[in-house]
């Protein structure tokens, strides 16, 4: 992108008629995967798949935004696990869901590309607003969520993640934003964190309304003070946000981490009871088919050493098959096991004598609606909810990112800097930056240890690709 166009957009306190009257760009780079290349890893288990192969940085054509449409200038991006997902091909390569939106027709059709731009987060700038927008203009600092909805069913009109038509942007829509445009529908768009960087403020948005929602609405476990939380992968991308809300809600989080640092990072967001999996050496599988009750009953007592005796009102559940037996067993009677995802396989059992008999219960939480959305975002904007980004590397190496992620590499978030020419760029309000500055900063790793990073000589990427998809 022209050096020009990037200092204009990332100008503090920009006239928006100045940012109407750039010249939008032809072409645009971007995290792309190819239609040809989704069979590339048949036959290779998905923990020996390597997004860094299928992954590319390439320009693609810029889409004109529809009448409910927004195009932005991303500035930064992060990488979520459906991110992972989708340079794995896996469960399903996403051209199959890019393919299902297209035979909608209308608009539609353009996501059905031999190449998909993928990424489900963003903080940017409005670059053009379709006709039909007006909360929204040219200028505007930005943040995304990733719920793509048309509301034509009434299903939807009670709570949007019920609309038959939901999917994901930029999982189950082409255009997303590990690019340096993107386009949203309007309804996605949401106030960028003004005490935040471009970066800071991208890490957040799907894994913090993820959260809100399994956790704080009434559409997920409805957390209420005093609650003993076990929350799976306590300071990862989703877990670290968990955390934050049973602390600012008065409930009691229950940490399982994978190592003594990341149990360190949840005693300093506040949380006291921790378990070092890997320290004390949990196995609930004896081997590819049998689980292994014994360690579910080890596991349950842990946690009533940790809480005084008491089991978890609320289990949060992401992991899938790996815990999800050893999640049935410990919640409490009556108890909660919510889940968002099948990291780890999405193929789960239980022994249902524990559910059915101790009357607990489980629930599917997918995401969020733009309500539950904006309630999150709206407590990032006030720092009451901090972003946990440990992590930035260029948008050239965002196959170096993602698969920090796949390898569990990571604390909290990994960003991506898409036009943000360096980090710590894009902050608006420096005085509430410091009230809590050590909270922003706790997830990041010492940047001169890591590779990627902007500026860094061991893996500088070489100079940028042109190579173009028409």
């Amino acid at each position: 992108m022209d050096a020009a166009f990037v200092e204009t957009i990332g100008t503090p306190g920009i006239d928006g008629r100045e940012v109407a009257a750039l010249p939008v760009p032809e072409a645009y780079r971007a995290a792309v995967l190819l239609a040809e290349e989704q069979e590339m890893f048949d036959g290779i288990p998905n923990a020996d798949r390597m997004p860094t192969k299928s992954l590319h940085v390439r320009e693609v054509p810029t889409p004109e935004p529809g009448p409910d449409e927004v195009l932005v200038a991303v500035m930064a991006s992060a990488v979520n696990y459906n991110t992972v997902w989708s340079a794995l091909f896996a469960p399903v390569p996403t051209f199959a869901f890019l393919r299902r939106y297209g035979r909608t027709g209308g608009l539609a059709a353009r996501h059905d590309q031999p190449w998909h731009v993928i990424g489900s987060d963003l903080a940017g700038v409005v670059l053009r607003t379709g006709s039909g927008v007006r909360r929204w203009a040219p200028g505007d600092r930005v943040v995304a969520h990733c719920l793509n909805v048309e509301l034509e069913e009434p299903e939807g009109h009670d709570d949007t993640m019920l609309d038959p038509a939901q999917r994901i942007w930029g999982y189950e829509t082409n255009y997303g934003g590990l690019a340096e445009l993107a386009l949203v529908k309007a309804n996605q768009l949401m106030p960028k964190a003004g005490h935040l960087s471009w970066e800071e403020a991208a890490s957040p948005g799907l894994v913090n309304s993820t959260a809100y929602r399994q956790l704080v609405s009434r559409n997920g476990a409805a957390m209420k003070q005093g609650d003993n939380v076990l929350i799976w992968g306590a300071a990862g991308g989703l877990g670290s946000y968990a955390t934050q809300y049973v602390l600012n809600g008065g409930g009691n989080p229950i940490c399982v981490v994978s190592n003594e640092a990341r149990g360190r990072v949840c005693r300093e967001m506040g949380a006291e009871a921790i378990i070092d999996r890997g320290a004390d050496g949990y196995r609930f599988w004896r081997d590819e088919f049998t689980q292994d009750p014994r360690e579910w009953r080890r596991f349950g007592q842990r946690i009533r050493d940790l809480t005084g005796g008491e089991d978890p009102d609320i289990v949060f559940e992401h992991p899938g098959q790996e815990t999800f037996g050893a999640s049935v067993y410990v919640a409490r009677r009556g108890g909660t096991i919510v889940t968002c995802a099948s990291t780890s396989g999405y193929t789960h059992q239980f022994d249902n004598r524990y559910l059915w008999m101790n009357v607990k219960r489980i629930i599917g939480s997918h995401f969020a609606n733009y309500r539950e959305a904006s309630l999150a975002n709206r407590l990032v904007v006030r720092g009451k909810i901090h972003p946990t980004l440990s992590r930035s590397y260029r948008l050239d190496l965002v196959g170096r990112a993602v698969e920090d992620v796949h390898r569990n590499r990571h604390q909290g978030k990994v960003g991506v800097l898409c036009l943000a020419p360096a980090e710590g760029q894009g902050v608006d309000d420096p005085e509430l930056r410091a009230r809590h500055e050590p909270a922003i900063n706790r997830f990041q790793d010492d940047a001169s240890s890591l590779p990627g990073q902007p500026g860094h000589s061991e893996i500088d990427g070489g100079p940028r690709s042109s190579t173009q998809i028409r």
